[in-house]
């Protein structure tokens, strides 16, 4: 996981130790990558994956306000 070049290192710190922790309560409760998007008001449609690592990079940058 990369951090983006337009986002404030420290805004990025926090905003993945948020997504990782909501991410594995998530994950402890038996839920999928997909749920945590729709949690967080991500649109499901466009992004697709089954993966906890992207999830959280997904997530990260939508609390950032930052788009790919």
């Amino acid at each position: 996981m990369k951090k983006p070049m337009n986002v404030n290192p420290v805004q990025w710190t926090e905003a993945v130790g948020y997504a990782r922790q909501t991410c594995a309560r998530i994950y402890r409760g038996g839920g999928k990558p997909l749920e945590a998007l729709k949690l967080f008001g991500v649109n499901t449609r466009t992004v697709r994956t089954g993966d906890w690592d992207q999830a959280i990079e997904t997530i990260a940058m939508s609390l950032c306000g930052s788009t790919r």
